[in-house]
């Protein structure tokens, strides 16, 4: 998941945003810990890491609200973050 990751946002152009929505705890903490690894790139000596480097539009996740919940149960575990690429 990591490696799809990375590559997306290579992918990227500067001021594009990547939205990933994760259902499971292990997903979210995967896109948590890389989300935070490149925002902290900006200042890193390698080209490779300044081209990833990412601003995080959502230091917490966006959750389902309890309407949404009750109209699909299934959202409950639904958790979005958003990064935007410098």
């Amino acid at each position: 998941m990591e490696s799809a990751l990375i590559d997306a946002i290579d992918s990227l152009y500067p001021g594009a945003r990547i939205c990933v929505i994760s259902f499971h705890s292990l997903e979210d903490r995967i896109v948590k810990r890389l989300f935070r690894k490149l925002s902290r790139a900006q200042k890193g000596p390698y080209e490779k890491e300044q081209n990833l480097a990412l601003n995080v539009l959502t230091p917490k996740p966006i959750v389902p609200t309890e309407r949404e919940i009750e109209q699909n149960p299934r959202a409950r575990s639904a958790k979005l973050r958003v990064g935007e690429k410098c």
